[in-house]
């Protein structure tokens, strides 16, 4: 699409929220086709388990440790490493601390209606 303007974003002019009571987001892209949150999760925070039926994510570490838990073990990760969850698989987001992480989810296509929460396995 040529002519269309492109214009930067950031945590400063994207739609923020808050989930887990404790953990915030920033929707950078918000498309039918194409997600990608920066988030910051406190320690000892995370997600409940769930599942995404259709999209698949990608997790990368800006800041900090984290946890991508599945029913085959724990994936630990740090700032400037990456983990690819595939669509159909159950997992949970998670913080073992000290710090704050803060982490790119990058989802394909929007999670927005595709997520439903699984019992932990």
């Amino acid at each position: 699409m040529t002519g269309e303007k492109l214009n930067p974003t950031s945590r400063e002019t994207a739609a923020h929220y808050i989930w887990g009571e404790v953990s915030e987001g920033w929707r950078l892209v918000d498309g039918p086709g194409l997600s990608v949150i920066e988030e910051r999760v406190p320690p000892g925070s995370g997600e409940q388990w769930h599942v995404h039926d259709t999209a698949r994510q990608f997790f990368y570490v800006l800041e900090g440790r984290a946890h991508l838990h599945t029913a085959d073990g724990t994936v630990e990760f740090s700032a400037g490493e990456g983990v690819e969850v595939p669509a159909g698989l159950p997992h949970r987001f998670a913080n073992p601390g000290p710090a704050d992480v803060r982490f790119l989810v990058v989802s394909a296509p929007s999670t927005r209606g595709d997520r439903r929460a699984v019992d932990a396995p």
